[in-house]
């Protein structure tokens, strides 16, 4: 699993001319779903996303979390997170998942979120979506399974 994790005062997607998902003060977070990715590494996912602490607190420090502040999160499915660039100039995404689990761990993680906070929205899987941003600092973190599992202290 690949994350891009995007410190917003507000974000939204649009398909087709129509707002899928938008919200203020948050996280806008691009999800690569990979191959060998399963329910497991989602909700460890989940966990540390939910957990990290990097809002500004009253002295200016990155101390608070995404609920401490009130904050919401839109999730956009982005299989181009696992683009490998190594050989050529064409991308290959032989890594990323495939459309069926890709769904199935997008829809997922987002469900998770949503049981945990309720303030989540999401992009339409697959769809050519136009996404746009206020980036808060700007503050951005990426979580990648391959780094996140090293330290095995999730």
């Amino acid at each position: 699993m690949r994350v891009v994790i995007q410190r917003v005062d507000k974000a939204e997607v649009v398909v087709e001319g129509v707002t899928a998902g938008s919200i203020s003060k948050g996280f806008l977070i691009f999800l690569g779903v990979g191959s060998n990715d399963t329910r497991e590494i989602a909700d460890r996912y989940i966990d540390k996303i939910l957990k990290l602490r990097i809002f500004a607190d009253e002295q200016g420090k990155t101390n608070l979390s995404l609920g401490e502040v009130g904050g919401e999160i839109l999730v956009i499915s982005q299989f181009t997170l696992y683009a490998d660039c190594r050989k050529g100039n064409r991308p290959d995404f032989i890594k990323a998942a495939r459309g069926g689990k890709a769904k199935e761990i997008y829809e997922y993680f987002a469900e998770g979120i949503r049981k945990r906070t309720g303030k989540v929205q999401c992009g339409i899987f697959a769809a050519d979506m136009k996404v746009s941003l206020i980036n808060d600092g700007p503050f951005t973190v990426i979580l990648d399974e391959d780094l996140f599992t090293m330290g095995k202290n999730v």
